[in-house]
Protein backbone atom coordinates (compact mmCIF):
# COMPACT_ATOMS: atom_id res chain seq x y z
CA UNK A 1 0.00 0.00 0.00
CA UNK A 2 1.44 3.32 -1.15
CA UNK A 3 1.56 5.98 2.10
CA UNK A 4 -0.97 8.70 1.39
CA UNK A 5 0.08 11.79 -0.97
CA UNK A 6 1.27 14.75 1.05
CA UNK A 7 -0.89 17.69 0.44
CA UNK A 8 -0.78 21.46 1.20
CA UNK A 9 -3.58 24.03 0.79
CA UNK A 10 -2.74 27.58 0.52
CA UNK A 11 -4.95 30.68 0.33
CA UNK A 12 -3.73 31.87 -3.43
CA UNK A 13 -3.63 35.97 -3.85
CA UNK A 14 -6.95 37.53 -4.68
CA UNK A 15 -8.39 37.80 -8.30
CA UNK A 16 -12.06 38.21 -7.40
CA UNK A 17 -14.26 40.45 -4.72
CA UNK A 18 -14.33 39.39 -1.90
CA UNK A 19 -17.87 38.95 -0.09
CA UNK A 20 -17.57 42.03 1.88
CA UNK A 21 -16.28 45.46 1.45
CA UNK A 22 -14.88 47.51 4.33
CA UNK A 23 -16.81 44.80 6.74
CA UNK A 24 -20.10 45.29 4.84
CA UNK A 25 -21.56 42.16 3.51
CA UNK A 26 -22.51 41.54 0.01
CA UNK A 27 -26.47 40.46 -1.04
CA UNK A 28 -26.18 36.69 -0.41
CA UNK A 29 -24.76 37.34 3.18
CA UNK A 30 -28.12 38.32 5.38
CA UNK A 31 -25.94 38.74 8.34
CA UNK A 32 -22.82 39.97 9.86
CA UNK A 33 -21.79 37.08 11.64
CA UNK A 34 -21.97 34.71 8.17
CA UNK A 35 -24.80 32.17 9.36
CA UNK A 36 -27.05 32.92 7.38
CA UNK A 37 -27.44 33.36 3.49
CA UNK A 38 -29.43 33.74 0.66
CA UNK A 39 -30.14 34.24 -3.19
CA UNK A 40 -29.93 37.66 -3.92
CA UNK A 41 -31.22 37.91 -7.76
CA UNK A 42 -34.55 38.22 -9.62
CA UNK A 43 -34.02 34.45 -10.89
CA UNK A 44 -34.93 33.56 -7.70
CA UNK A 45 -38.79 33.90 -5.49
CA UNK A 46 -39.94 31.30 -2.87
CA UNK A 47 -42.40 28.99 -2.98
CA UNK A 48 -46.11 30.52 -1.81
CA UNK A 49 -47.45 28.76 1.40
CA UNK A 50 -50.23 27.61 -1.31
CA UNK A 51 -47.94 25.82 -3.26
CA UNK A 52 -46.49 24.14 -0.46
CA UNK A 53 -50.27 23.22 0.48
CA UNK A 54 -51.55 22.37 -3.31
CA UNK A 55 -52.36 19.15 -4.56
CA UNK A 56 -48.85 19.30 -6.62
CA UNK A 57 -46.82 21.07 -4.03
CA UNK A 58 -44.26 19.74 -1.28
CA UNK A 59 -46.49 17.84 1.31
CA UNK A 60 -48.90 16.72 -0.59
CA UNK A 61 -46.25 15.20 -3.58
CA UNK A 62 -44.76 13.70 -0.45
CA UNK A 63 -47.46 12.06 1.08
CA UNK A 64 -48.60 10.55 -3.03
CA UNK A 65 -44.86 9.50 -2.91
CA UNK A 66 -45.36 7.02 0.65
CA UNK A 67 -48.64 6.07 -0.84
CA UNK A 68 -46.66 4.35 -3.71
CA UNK A 69 -48.83 6.36 -5.99
CA UNK A 70 -46.44 9.23 -7.83
CA UNK A 71 -44.10 8.97 -9.71
CA UNK A 72 -44.13 5.13 -10.40
CA UNK A 73 -40.90 3.72 -10.77
CA UNK A 74 -40.49 0.30 -13.54
CA UNK A 75 -40.01 -2.76 -12.30
CA UNK A 76 -37.17 -3.48 -14.47
CA UNK A 77 -36.07 -0.08 -13.64
CA UNK A 78 -32.56 -0.97 -12.91
CA UNK A 79 -32.37 -2.69 -16.73
CA UNK A 80 -33.79 0.82 -17.91
CA UNK A 81 -30.57 3.20 -16.89
CA UNK A 82 -27.36 1.13 -17.98
CA UNK A 83 -24.99 0.40 -15.53
CA UNK A 84 -20.95 -0.75 -15.29
CA UNK A 85 -18.59 -1.44 -12.54
CA UNK A 86 -15.90 1.43 -12.95
CA UNK A 87 -12.35 1.25 -14.49
CA UNK A 88 -11.77 5.07 -13.74
CA UNK A 89 -10.07 5.41 -16.87
CA UNK A 90 -6.90 3.29 -15.69
CA UNK A 91 -5.83 3.06 -19.12
CA UNK A 92 -5.56 6.16 -20.14
CA UNK A 93 -3.60 8.47 -17.48
CA UNK A 94 -2.91 11.35 -19.94
CA UNK A 95 -6.40 12.62 -20.08
CA UNK A 96 -9.21 14.15 -17.58
CA UNK A 97 -11.69 12.03 -17.37
CA UNK A 98 -14.74 11.81 -14.87
CA UNK A 99 -16.46 8.72 -13.51
CA UNK A 100 -20.18 9.12 -12.68
CA UNK A 101 -21.52 7.41 -9.75
CA UNK A 102 -25.13 8.20 -9.69
CA UNK A 103 -26.63 11.24 -8.13
CA UNK A 104 -24.61 14.32 -7.98
CA UNK A 105 -21.51 12.06 -7.34
CA UNK A 106 -18.69 12.12 -10.36
CA UNK A 107 -14.76 10.70 -9.67
CA UNK A 108 -12.42 12.91 -11.15
CA UNK A 109 -8.99 12.29 -12.14
CA UNK A 110 -6.58 15.16 -13.97
CA UNK A 111 -4.44 13.90 -16.13
CA UNK A 112 -1.15 12.60 -15.31
CA UNK A 113 1.46 14.50 -14.60
CA UNK A 114 5.26 13.78 -16.26
CA UNK A 115 6.75 11.01 -13.77
CA UNK A 116 3.80 10.84 -12.02
CA UNK A 117 1.81 7.56 -11.45
CA UNK A 118 -1.87 9.24 -11.58
CA UNK A 119 -3.28 12.57 -11.30
CA UNK A 120 -4.94 14.31 -8.89
CA UNK A 121 -8.43 12.84 -7.93
CA UNK A 122 -11.38 14.89 -6.55
CA UNK A 123 -14.59 13.42 -5.80
CA UNK A 124 -17.87 15.30 -6.17
CA UNK A 125 -20.78 15.00 -3.81
CA UNK A 126 -20.64 11.22 -2.85
CA UNK A 127 -23.58 9.43 -1.43
CA UNK A 128 -23.52 5.75 -1.32
CA UNK A 129 -25.80 5.21 1.58
CA UNK A 130 -29.37 3.53 1.18
CA UNK A 131 -31.66 6.56 1.73
CA UNK A 132 -30.87 10.51 1.34
CA UNK A 133 -32.38 11.08 4.81
CA UNK A 134 -31.26 11.62 8.95
CA UNK A 135 -32.48 7.69 9.08
CA UNK A 136 -31.58 4.46 7.17
CA UNK A 137 -34.91 3.38 8.05
CA UNK A 138 -37.17 5.81 6.83
CA UNK A 139 -36.88 8.56 3.57
CA UNK A 140 -36.40 8.02 0.29
CA UNK A 141 -34.30 4.88 -1.02
CA UNK A 142 -32.26 3.76 -3.78
CA UNK A 143 -34.27 2.79 -6.77
CA UNK A 144 -30.86 1.93 -8.47
CA UNK A 145 -27.64 0.86 -6.90
CA UNK A 146 -24.50 2.22 -6.78
CA UNK A 147 -22.08 0.98 -9.47
CA UNK A 148 -19.36 -0.03 -7.00
CA UNK A 149 -18.74 -0.35 -3.00
CA UNK A 150 -17.82 3.20 -1.34
CA UNK A 151 -14.12 0.85 -0.80
CA UNK A 152 -13.87 0.02 -4.56
CA UNK A 153 -13.08 4.09 -4.88
CA UNK A 154 -9.56 4.86 -5.52
CA UNK A 155 -7.98 6.86 -2.67
CA UNK A 156 -8.79 10.92 -3.59
CA UNK A 157 -7.47 13.89 -2.51
CA UNK A 158 -10.11 16.25 -2.30
CA UNK A 159 -13.44 15.87 -1.59
CA UNK A 160 -15.79 18.77 -2.84
CA UNK A 161 -19.02 19.33 -1.35
CA UNK A 162 -21.67 21.54 -2.51
CA UNK A 163 -24.04 21.72 0.28
CA UNK A 164 -25.32 20.42 3.44
CA UNK A 165 -28.33 18.29 2.18
CA UNK A 166 -28.43 14.63 2.62
CA UNK A 167 -28.71 13.63 -0.95
CA UNK A 168 -24.92 15.52 -1.04
CA UNK A 169 -23.58 15.26 2.04
CA UNK A 170 -23.59 11.81 3.54
CA UNK A 171 -21.95 11.28 6.38
CA UNK A 172 -20.95 7.26 6.24
CA UNK A 173 -19.77 7.71 2.66
CA UNK A 174 -17.41 10.48 3.75
CA UNK A 175 -16.52 8.44 6.99
CA UNK A 176 -15.59 5.82 4.37
CA UNK A 177 -13.44 7.58 2.44
CA UNK A 178 -11.77 9.43 5.09
CA UNK A 179 -10.56 5.94 6.03
CA UNK A 180 -8.62 4.89 3.12
CA UNK A 181 -5.02 4.39 4.18
CA UNK A 182 -3.82 6.02 0.72
CA UNK A 183 -5.81 8.93 1.37
CA UNK A 184 -4.99 12.06 2.63
CA UNK A 185 -8.10 13.94 1.54
CA UNK A 186 -8.68 17.69 2.34
CA UNK A 187 -12.53 18.33 2.21
CA UNK A 188 -13.80 21.81 0.56
CA UNK A 189 -17.38 23.21 1.59
CA UNK A 190 -19.00 26.70 1.81
CA UNK A 191 -19.39 28.50 4.88
CA UNK A 192 -20.43 27.24 8.12
CA UNK A 193 -20.29 23.70 7.23
CA UNK A 194 -16.73 22.57 8.55
CA UNK A 195 -17.15 22.38 12.25
CA UNK A 196 -20.38 19.93 12.03
CA UNK A 197 -18.38 17.69 9.55
CA UNK A 198 -15.59 17.93 11.69
CA UNK A 199 -17.58 16.80 14.44
CA UNK A 200 -19.31 13.95 12.83
CA UNK A 201 -16.48 12.65 11.24
CA UNK A 202 -13.92 12.86 13.92
CA UNK A 203 -11.42 14.28 11.75
CA UNK A 204 -9.74 17.75 12.69
CA UNK A 205 -10.53 20.91 11.95
CA UNK A 206 -8.04 21.97 9.75
CA UNK A 207 -8.89 19.16 7.07
CA UNK A 208 -11.67 21.37 6.19
CA UNK A 209 -11.58 24.33 3.99
CA UNK A 210 -14.60 26.74 4.22
CA UNK A 211 -14.88 29.20 1.12
CA UNK A 212 -17.76 32.01 0.61
CA UNK A 213 -18.37 32.28 -2.92
CA UNK A 214 -15.72 33.68 -5.32
CA UNK A 215 -13.15 32.21 -2.35
CA UNK A 216 -10.09 30.09 -3.95
CA UNK A 217 -7.68 28.01 -2.55
CA UNK A 218 -5.00 26.21 -4.37
CA UNK A 219 -4.29 22.13 -3.88
CA UNK A 220 -0.72 20.93 -3.49
CA UNK A 221 -0.51 17.60 -4.11
CA UNK A 222 3.03 15.31 -3.86
CA UNK A 223 2.10 12.15 -6.38
CA UNK A 224 3.30 9.39 -6.01
CA UNK A 225 5.96 8.66 -9.10
CA UNK A 226 5.94 6.21 -11.72
CA UNK A 227 8.68 4.79 -11.08
CA UNK A 228 9.70 4.77 -7.62
CA UNK A 229 11.77 7.88 -7.57
CA UNK A 230 10.87 10.89 -5.54
CA UNK A 231 6.58 12.48 -5.36
CA UNK A 232 6.01 14.48 -8.11
CA UNK A 233 4.64 17.97 -7.30
CA UNK A 234 1.31 19.25 -8.97
CA UNK A 235 -1.17 22.20 -8.32
CA UNK A 236 -4.81 22.66 -8.68
CA UNK A 237 -6.70 25.65 -8.14
CA UNK A 238 -10.35 25.01 -6.37
CA UNK A 239 -12.79 28.00 -7.02
CA UNK A 240 -15.94 28.60 -5.06
CA UNK A 241 -18.47 29.88 -7.37
CA UNK A 242 -22.11 31.09 -6.61
CA UNK A 243 -25.77 28.65 -7.68
CA UNK A 244 -28.89 29.01 -6.58
CA UNK A 245 -29.87 26.41 -4.03
CA UNK A 246 -30.78 26.40 -0.06
CA UNK A 247 -29.25 24.78 2.42
CA UNK A 248 -30.12 22.64 5.81
CA UNK A 249 -30.16 19.16 7.43
CA UNK A 250 -33.40 19.81 9.66
CA UNK A 251 -36.16 21.74 9.85
CA UNK A 252 -34.30 24.31 12.13
CA UNK A 253 -31.13 25.50 10.19
CA UNK A 254 -32.42 26.04 6.70
CA UNK A 255 -30.23 28.51 4.96
CA UNK A 256 -27.72 28.46 7.67
CA UNK A 257 -24.76 26.72 5.98
CA UNK A 258 -23.93 27.94 2.46
CA UNK A 259 -24.43 26.14 -0.92
CA UNK A 260 -22.37 26.55 -4.13
CA UNK A 261 -20.15 25.46 -6.90
CA UNK A 262 -17.31 24.71 -7.70
CA UNK A 263 -14.17 25.55 -10.49
CA UNK A 264 -11.89 22.87 -11.24
CA UNK A 265 -8.45 24.50 -12.85
CA UNK A 266 -5.40 21.84 -13.00
CA UNK A 267 -2.63 23.80 -13.57
CA UNK A 268 -0.24 21.07 -14.65
CA UNK A 269 -2.71 20.18 -17.87
CA UNK A 270 -4.82 23.96 -17.71
CA UNK A 271 -8.40 21.12 -17.61
CA UNK A 272 -11.23 23.19 -15.99
CA UNK A 273 -13.91 21.65 -14.82
CA UNK A 274 -17.35 23.12 -13.39
CA UNK A 275 -19.23 21.38 -11.07
CA UNK A 276 -22.75 22.64 -10.27
CA UNK A 277 -23.73 20.97 -7.59
CA UNK A 278 -27.26 21.22 -7.24
CA UNK A 279 -29.18 24.64 -8.30
CA UNK A 280 -32.02 26.20 -9.79
CA UNK A 281 -31.90 28.56 -12.83
CA UNK A 282 -34.83 30.65 -12.90
CA UNK A 283 -37.97 30.90 -11.42
CA UNK A 284 -41.29 29.92 -13.26
CA UNK A 285 -45.06 29.91 -11.84
CA UNK A 286 -47.90 27.93 -13.78
CA UNK A 287 -48.89 30.65 -16.69
CA UNK A 288 -45.54 32.21 -16.95
CA UNK A 289 -43.10 31.96 -19.83
CA UNK A 290 -39.91 30.66 -19.09
CA UNK A 291 -38.17 32.36 -21.84
CA UNK A 292 -38.99 35.42 -20.44
CA UNK A 293 -38.19 35.67 -16.77
CA UNK A 294 -35.06 36.57 -15.28
CA UNK A 295 -32.20 34.10 -15.25
CA UNK A 296 -29.68 33.17 -12.59
CA UNK A 297 -26.69 35.38 -13.43
CA UNK A 298 -23.95 33.57 -11.70
CA UNK A 299 -23.01 30.70 -15.06
CA UNK A 300 -22.43 33.55 -17.08
CA UNK A 301 -20.16 34.98 -14.90
CA UNK A 302 -18.55 31.87 -14.49
CA UNK A 303 -18.50 31.65 -18.05
CA UNK A 304 -16.44 34.94 -18.81
CA UNK A 305 -14.21 34.93 -15.71
CA UNK A 306 -12.64 31.70 -16.35
CA UNK A 307 -12.82 32.16 -19.49
CA UNK A 308 -15.10 28.76 -20.90
CA UNK A 309 -14.32 25.10 -19.29
CA UNK A 310 -13.74 21.73 -20.76
CA UNK A 311 -16.24 20.04 -18.99
CA UNK A 312 -19.59 21.23 -16.68
CA UNK A 313 -21.35 18.58 -14.93
CA UNK A 314 -24.51 19.88 -14.56
CA UNK A 315 -27.75 18.66 -12.80
CA UNK A 316 -30.84 17.54 -15.05
CA UNK A 317 -33.50 16.17 -12.59
CA UNK A 318 -36.17 16.93 -9.80
CA UNK A 319 -37.50 19.60 -11.69
CA UNK A 320 -41.52 18.53 -11.05
CA UNK A 321 -43.50 19.91 -10.75
CA UNK A 322 -41.90 23.01 -12.28
CA UNK A 323 -43.78 25.51 -10.65
CA UNK A 324 -42.59 24.35 -7.25
CA UNK A 325 -39.01 23.36 -7.90
CA UNK A 326 -37.90 25.55 -10.63
CA UNK A 327 -36.58 28.22 -8.23
CA UNK A 328 -34.09 25.72 -6.67
CA UNK A 329 -33.83 23.15 -9.28
CA UNK A 330 -32.47 22.59 -13.28
CA UNK A 331 -34.68 21.01 -15.42
CA UNK A 332 -32.92 19.67 -18.57
CA UNK A 333 -33.90 22.86 -20.78
CA UNK A 334 -32.20 24.89 -17.79
CA UNK A 335 -28.93 22.74 -18.02
CA UNK A 336 -28.91 23.49 -21.43
CA UNK A 337 -28.60 26.74 -20.78
CA UNK A 338 -26.34 26.37 -18.20
CA UNK A 339 -24.02 24.69 -20.61
CA UNK A 340 -23.64 27.70 -22.91
CA UNK A 341 -23.55 30.11 -19.84
CA UNK A 342 -20.34 28.90 -18.44
CA UNK A 343 -18.83 28.26 -22.02
CA UNK A 344 -18.52 24.37 -21.63
CA UNK A 345 -17.11 22.24 -24.28
CA UNK A 346 -18.43 19.07 -23.10
CA UNK A 347 -21.20 18.43 -20.42
CA UNK A 348 -21.90 15.48 -18.40
CA UNK A 349 -25.87 15.27 -16.82
CA UNK A 350 -26.25 14.57 -13.14
CA UNK A 351 -28.86 14.88 -10.11
CA UNK A 352 -31.14 11.82 -11.58
CA UNK A 353 -31.73 8.36 -11.82
CA UNK A 354 -31.01 7.34 -7.59
CA UNK A 355 -33.75 8.74 -5.68
CA UNK A 356 -37.71 10.00 -6.31
CA UNK A 357 -36.93 13.69 -4.69
CA UNK A 358 -40.04 14.87 -7.13
CA UNK A 359 -43.12 14.13 -9.03
CA UNK A 360 -41.63 13.77 -12.82
CA UNK A 361 -41.50 10.24 -14.22
CA UNK A 362 -37.96 8.94 -13.03
CA UNK A 363 -36.79 8.32 -16.66
CA UNK A 364 -37.56 11.77 -18.25
CA UNK A 365 -34.64 14.15 -17.74
CA UNK A 366 -32.59 12.13 -19.78
CA UNK A 367 -35.23 11.94 -22.68
CA UNK A 368 -36.55 15.47 -22.33
CA UNK A 369 -32.60 16.41 -22.51
CA UNK A 370 -32.07 14.68 -25.52
CA UNK A 371 -35.07 17.12 -27.22
CA UNK A 372 -33.53 20.58 -25.23
CA UNK A 373 -30.26 19.62 -27.29
CA UNK A 374 -31.60 18.82 -30.45
CA UNK A 375 -33.67 22.21 -29.82
CA UNK A 376 -30.22 24.23 -29.15
CA UNK A 377 -28.53 22.26 -32.19
CA UNK A 378 -25.65 21.09 -29.51
CA UNK A 379 -24.30 17.60 -31.47
CA UNK A 380 -24.73 14.51 -29.88
CA UNK A 381 -20.89 14.40 -27.97
CA UNK A 382 -21.83 17.54 -26.30
CA UNK A 383 -23.94 16.96 -23.55
CA UNK A 384 -23.59 13.40 -22.18
CA UNK A 385 -25.89 10.92 -20.04
CA UNK A 386 -23.15 8.53 -18.50
CA UNK A 387 -23.92 5.00 -17.38
CA UNK A 388 -23.41 4.38 -14.08
CA UNK A 389 -20.02 3.76 -13.27
CA UNK A 390 -19.02 4.89 -17.20
CA UNK A 391 -16.17 7.30 -17.16
CA UNK A 392 -16.04 9.75 -19.86
CA UNK A 393 -12.82 11.64 -21.09
CA UNK A 394 -12.35 15.14 -21.65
Amino acid sequence: MLPPPQIEVTDPPRRFPPSSVDGVPLSHHLNDSKTLFGNPWPSFRFQSPLQWASVRGFFWCRLRFFLGRSPRIPKNIKSLIPKQTPTWGAKRGNDAKATWLGHACYFVELPTPPGAARGVRIIFDPVFSKRCSPSSWVGPARFTDAPCEVEDIPAVDAIVLSHNHYDHTDVPTLRALLANRSSSAHIFVGLNNAAYLSNALNTPLPRFHELDWWDERLLRVSLPSNGGGPAVDTEVRLSCTPSQHVSGRTALDRWHALWAAWVVDDQHSHKKLFFAGDTGYRTVRDGEDEDKVPVCPAFAEVGECFGGVDVALLPIGAYGPRAMWSNLHASPADAVRMFKDVRAKKALAMHWGTWVLTAEPVLEPPELLKKECEKAGLGEDEFLVPALGETVFF
